[in-house]
């Protein structure tokens, strides 16, 4: 019997179509992937210009919003009942363009958008404010007295256009010797995250944050420099300037939509009288955003209603009002899982004119506070 032996030579060729068969596989498999990322690029790029019309439609959607709701004489004020703020709008609405207005997952072609809105008066300007309010706002956050008098007179020669030091603040020549160094403003805020380079304030994080500052992620303005927050900031402060001032407003706090920490900006306004305030605003549930919330038609109903005597009423109403006039809108576009978060911030002089300030776009949605939500005055 003949005994057939393989030969080495096949048994070599198999492990060459073996390897080659595996190398093709990988590179099969590769080339699959890569065709895959492709296709997903493609199609975001093919998303980009549908994203920014969503985008841009939500805001003209909130536009057209504010105009109607000035439009209701029967509400000469804004409050967070009402339908731009999230709230179910009151009955007078009922017959109103609002009465049936979502801002929720609106369907627009192959994709969604969804409003918030919300106004800045609620929050005081920080480019009109004074030494007695910001050495008040440094008492609200829990600054230590000692601290507080330098990091309120560096805040002053942040914002102001000459080169005149106050007592304990810091000037160009002090953020010059820093690394980096960089130019002090000079100026009123753009950005409210601007703060975060003033003297103290960049040291302490927190003050501008409130609670834990390094779970935030850097703002713009420290991206710009290269900082970024120090690691394990104590959480020693309940609530943060960002929750108290913005940079864009008319100068006068809406009665009816700013929290009761921020009522407590207005000079004679206590933690006690802030509180009746806001129950006063709320109605019989005690709640804010609701049916039966009762809105101050004017700053004195509101202030007298706090427990002001009128005497003192007449001195500080000319911080307040009930309307607002500037508006921060935030519009969430989706098409097939891509989002895209879009900004605006809106003046409204009348109903007929209500202008788009600024526009623009992130990837994803701003942080929230920690200590309570950094928009709303619930």
């Amino acid at each position: 019997m003949r005994v057939l032996r393989q030969s080495p030579v096949s048994g070599i060729a198999l492990i060459i179509v073996m390897v080659c068969i595996t190398v093709l596989s990988i590179l099969a498999a590769g080339f699959a992937y890569s065709m895959k990322v492709e296709t997903k690029l493609a199609m975001n790029a093919n998303n980009e210009s549908e994203l920014i019309s969503l985008g841009k439609s939500g805001v003209a959607l909130a536009q057209w919003v504010l105009a109607q709701q000035m439009t209701i004489s029967q509400e000469p004020y804004d409050s967070l009942n009402q339908k731009w703020a999230g709230g179910p709008g009151s009955m007078m609405t009922s017959n109103s363009p609002l009465a049936d207005v979502v801002l929720d997952n609106i369907q627009l072609g192959r994709g969604t958008i969804s409003l918030k809105i919300v106004d800045l008066e609620r929050k005081v300007n920080i480019n009109m404010a004074d030494q007695a309010m910001l050495d008040q706002a440094m008492r609200l956050v829990g600054v230590d007295a000692g601290d507080a008098g330098p990091i309120t007179a560096s805040i002053l020669d942040w914002i102001d256009p000459d080169k005149s030091q106050h007592v304990g603040g810091k000037e160009g020549d002090y953020y010059q010797s820093l690394d980096p160094p960089y130019l002090a403003k000079d100026g009123p805020l753009d950005d409210l995250s601007e703060l975060l380079l003033v003297y103290g304030i960049r040291e302490m994080p927190e003050i501008y944050w409130g609670g834990f500052a390094a779970a935030r992620p850097p703002a713009a303005a420290q991206n710009r420099l290269g900082l970024q927050p120090r690691p394990g900031q104590p959480a020693g402060y309940g609530v943060g300037l960002v929750e108290l001032f913005t940079p864009l407003s008319t100068g006068r706090l809406n009665l009816n939509t700013a929290s009761q920490t921020t009522l407590q900006m207005i000079p004679f306004v206590d933690e006690n009288i802030a509180a009746q305030i806001i129950q006063c605003r709320s109605g019989p549930d005690g709640v804010d955003g609701t049916e039966d919330d009762t809105p101050f038609r004017n700053p004195g109903e509101g202030l007298l209603c706090g427990g002001l005597n009128r005497g003192v009423v007449g001195q500080v109403q000319r911080y307040c009002d009930v309307r607002s006039s500037t508006f921060e809108v935030q519009v969430d576009a989706q098409i097939n899982g891509y989002h895209r978060y879009f900004f605006a911030i809106l003046a409204r002089k009348s109903p007929r004119d209500v202008q788009v300030l600024t526009f623009n776009w992130k990837f994803s949605p701003p942080a929230t506070s920690p200590n309570a939500s950094h928009a709303s005055a619930r």
